[in-house]
């Protein structure tokens, strides 16, 4: 499957098969309309529902700093009505069936979604394609939008426990777009005036820069025709645009060590320790996922044991990677007493020096892959999953992999690539974030 066309390689106004029904996978179908706009199925036979999703291949990263927020801005007001539905409508449809429908901004993408009765499918095509093609933008929505979203920020930053991503982001990333806070700043959204917020709409809502895909108990050229025919104007003005291709590669992005400290007066403190990482095209994924599994990915992992079940000195610990086109991280997450977040960073510091000099156990590596692979599967089963697994596919690699395609990756994931991994990112300059009641210029 690996000689397969990507979108943008795809011809318009033709359909291809990129995995038979097995392995893991129901029949996986792209079919690139004239115009660009891409449309993706998954047919799962067996289940009674079907999700559908619309994503725009941008998200925060792709703001410049005065207008930072602005997609995540731009996801709530297409919620707020189109030349055909106002608001309650849109919500009062969906409600009506039982769809569970949202929508959410991440640093490269912007997605829409409901998942709903399969009976129900060609409305839930039809509301959310409406809502993504045809929003008015209403200037009375945008100033009630803006009050709801610094309500949003306010709520977010009385969350140490989720805020620290940001200060660590902030920290690392430093000078990036990367660094940013996706939901912005009082001051972007305050500030944000509706034209700059209707030109991302035009600019990162053309077709070509579209993935829809749906899976679930459904007919391909059913979801496709439903689809061109919401779309119809909208690519009739696109003209001959091919889809985009797969956000892969990029510039390096630099990435700052050292410590951010925030000072709060909070119960508990909370950290982030971490360094650069990989992209998400790195071969070497499967291993650090292993690896981090090993490390932070649940009760038996070795910092839980290290740090609560031995020693008490937190309730959460725990680890993670992320991945973006173009660089990556891993970081190492806990929240303790005030008091404690010395002895809780000597533990996890001394375990990551244990791993980088001499990886995990057999044991270790056979529990990270059943943890991950039964993850994995149970994880996917769902219709709603599966449409999100096309999504990220199409959205930053070349090809789409199956269920089973990942599973033997993982099994063939080696002690020796987990201690290459360990040895490599676990050596690089640390970086930490803290909130918690201590004064500036506190040493960690």
């Amino acid at each position: 499957m690996s000689s397969l066309p990507t979108a943008a390689e795809q011809e318009p106004g033709s359909t291809v098969t990129l995995r038979e029904p097995g392995e893991g996978s129901g029949l996986v179908r792209r079919t690139v309309l004239p115009g660009g706009l891409r449309v993706l199925t998954e047919a799962m036979p067996g289940v009674r529902s079907a999700a559908f999703g619309i994503t725009a291949t941008t998200g925060s990263r792709d703001e410049d700093d005065a207008h930072a927020g602005s997609a995540h801005f731009l996801e709530h007001l297409l919620f707020k009505g189109t030349e055909r539905r106002d608001a309650m409508r849109i919500s009062a449809l969906l409600d009506g069936v039982g769809a569970d429908h949202n929508a959410y901004t991440t640093k490269e993408q912007t997605t829409f979604h409901a998942k709903v009765l399969d009976r129900d499918l060609p409305l839930a095509i039809d509301v959310v394609c409406d809502m993504v093609a045809n929003s008015v933008l209403d200037p009375g929505e945008v100033e009630t939008e803006r009050g709801v979203i610094l309500e949003e920020i306010a709520m977010y930053e009385d969350e140490p426990a989720d805020l620290v991503d940001d200060v660590f982001a902030a920290h690392v990333f430093a000078g990036s777009p990367l660094g940013r806070p996706i939901l912005g700043t009082n001051d972007t959204i305050g500030r944000l005036p509706r034209e700059r917020i209707l030109e991302q709409y035009r600019d990162a809502y053309r077709p070509a820069e579209l993935i829809v895909a749906a899976a679930g108990n459904l007919d391909h050229d059913g979801v496709v025709a439903a689809v061109r025919d919401a779309f119809s104007e909208r690519l009739a003005v696109a003209g001959d645009a091919a889809a985009a291709g797969p956000r892969i590669g990029g510039a390096a992005v630099a990435v700052t060590p050292g410590t951010a400290l925030l000072p709060r007066d909070t119960e508990q403190a909370h950290l982030i320790l971490g360094c650069e990482g990989i992209t998400r095209t790195d071969e070497r994924r499967h291993a650090l996922r292993v690896l981090s599994a090993a490390l932070g990915g649940g009760m038996s992992s070795r910092l839980f044991q290290e740090v609560r079940e031995k020693r008490g000195l937190a309730y959460a610990v725990y680890s993670y990677p992320s991945f973006y086109a173009d660089t990556g991280l891993f970081q190492v997450g806990a929240g303790c007493l005030p008091d404690k977040i010395d002895e809780v960073l000597g533990v996890c510091r001394e375990e990551l020096a244990k791993v980088a000099a001499a990886g995990i156990t057999e044991e270790e590596l056979a529990r990270a892959k059943g943890q991950l692979e039964g993850s994995l599967v149970l994880a996917g089963e769902g219709s709603e999953a599966r449409m999100a697994r096309l999504t990220a596919h199409e959205l930053g690699h070349r090809r789409h992999r199956s269920i089973d395609d990942d599973l033997a990756t993982f099994d063939a994931v080696t002690l020796e690539e987990v201690a290459a991994v360990a040895a490599d990112l676990l050596n690089r300059p640390q970086a930490l974030a803290v909130i918690g009641p201590y004064e500036t210029g506190r040493v960690f």
